[in-house]
């Protein structure tokens, strides 16, 4: 038969660990111990943060010229493709710079120039319609953009392939003997 102990009894049989007394003032706990949840959640805020704006900032950076453009080196003047109410503009390039089918393109000015056929040179805005990189080549009438493939006609601007929704806006250009000016 099995004796039937009160509640009360068991508790008492039931052998307690000796409680000890624990100091837990701030002098008395060591700095990792005083770390709470609220400060670890901070901290992690705070870093977090920091690689936010961290990588904000590198976006900010300077741009990587793709290896395969064509940049010239004898890009004249300061000339703007704003069309603000700058002096007459300095020569952009010479004609025989621009090869049939191909094109140049200048980064500072943001303009590529194009010619589709002989003696027809057109100029587009170099800034891809997708995402807002420049384009770096113009080849068999193509003007190519690195980033994610979009393409556009040499002739017109209009989008020939990729991702890009929107052709190249015209640059207005004024062609004077054998020199190419931003209008």
């Amino acid at each position: 038969m099995t004796s039937h102990v009160p509640a009360s009894e068991r508790a008492a049989e039931t052998p307690i660990l000796a409680a000890t007394a624990v100091d837990r003032s701030p002098d008395a706990v060591p700095p990792l111990e005083r770390l709470t949840r609220r400060r670890v959640l901070h901290g992690a805020a705070g870093l977090g943060v920091l690689g936010v704006t961290g990588a904000a900032l590198a976006a900010c950076g300077g741009e990587e010229t793709p290896s395969g453009s064509t940049s010239p080196s004898s890009s004249a003047g300061g000339s703007s493709a704003s069309g603000s109410s700058e002096p007459a503009a300095a020569a952009l390039a010479a004609t025989a710079d621009v090869p049939v089918g191909g094109g140049v393109v200048f980064e500072t000015e943001k303009v590529v120039l194009t010619q589709p056929t002989a003696g027809d040179f057109k100029a587009f805005s170099a800034v891809c319609t997708h995402q807002g990189c420049t384009v770096a080549s113009v080849t068999d009438n193509v003007i190519a953009c690195p980033c994610h493939g979009s393409m556009f006609d040499a002739a017109t601007g209009e989008v020939v392939g990729g991702p890009a929704k929107a052709p190249l806006p015209t640059q207005e250009i004024s062609v004077d003997g054998d020199q190419i000016m931003l209008a």
